[in-house]
């Protein structure tokens, strides 16, 4: 299984980076995780853009799913356009969503579902996509939110989504070769709860998961990335590190 990071700022997209994007390959199989500002951009950059063959989301925030608006519009208005609606896995409200982010009057709203383009599907069940096995789990977060492990074969990497400390997490993250896991801050009492992860909160949820090799992810650009690292790799001994955009990550043996 090939990681490769689209994007990986968490909250907003940085200066020349772009918001939470993903993709899992494997057996010829694409899979997007997260399309949040900026990915649809870089997508481009790394593969054709009808390349795709599913999209998974996390939640509904912005900076993990806004640029699906102007994915339907590629995927609607190209003048090749691929044939067959791109299989969507999101929460509930992923329809409704991203028609009211795409349309600007209630008319034009009443009119569209996004039906022709995406075929929307739940989480909250394992799901086969592809070569791949994706279970997903409800996490600590102030909306409908996931976090999923994904598997290929005997190599499986987990995925946080946006949560703070939760036992959904240290169950989908139980024994991964991979953990991807955000972590938006460093450690401090006052934190919101139910919100995101700290570094050591990340380092600590790999070490009690058994987790091969832990990777960090959704830092804010007002965020030192090294401190949030430095947290991590104080509560977690195995290998550990920041990911970046651009990058690509073997999981299983080469990892």
């Amino acid at each position: 299984m090939l990681l490769t990071v689209l994007g990986c700022s968490g909250s907003i997209p940085g200066p020349g980076a772009a918001a939470s994007g993903y993709l899992l390959e494997a057996d010829g199989f694409t899979l997007a995780l997260e399309f949040g500002n900026g990915v649809l951009s870089r997508f481009q950059e790394e593969r054709p853009l009808f390349s795709m063959d599913a999209l998974v989301l996390s939640h509904l925030h912005p900076d993990h799913c806004v640029d699906v608006s102007s994915l339907y519009v590629a995927r609607k208005y190209h003048p090749s356009p691929p044939t067959g609606a791109l299989p969507v896995y999101a929460p509930a409200e992923a329809p409704s969503r991203f028609v009211a982010a795409y349309a600007p009057n209630e008319a034009e709203r009443a009119s569209l579902d996004f039906s022709d383009v995406f075929s929307f599907h739940g989480l909250g069940a394992p799901v086969e996509i592809g070569p791949f096995t994706v279970d997903s789990a409800v996490v600590a977060h102030p909306c409908e939110a996931y976090g999923f492990r994904i598997s290929c074969g005997d190599v499986t990497l987990a995925y946080t989504g946006d949560s703070g400390p939760c036992a959904a997490l240290d169950s989908l993250a139980a024994g991964v070769d991979v953990l991807l896991s955000e972590a938006s801050w460093t450690h401090a009492p006052d934190r919101q709860p139910d919100l995101h992860l700290s570094g050591r909160e990340a380092g600590e949820l790999a070490a009690r998961a058994g987790a091969g090799r832990l990777l960090i992810t959704h830092v804010p650009p007002w965020t030192s990335r090294e401190d949030v690292l430095e947290e991590a790799r104080s509560a977690f001994d195995g290998p550990c590190e920041l990911v970046v955009q651009g990058g690509r990550y073997e999981v299983g043996e080469q990892s």
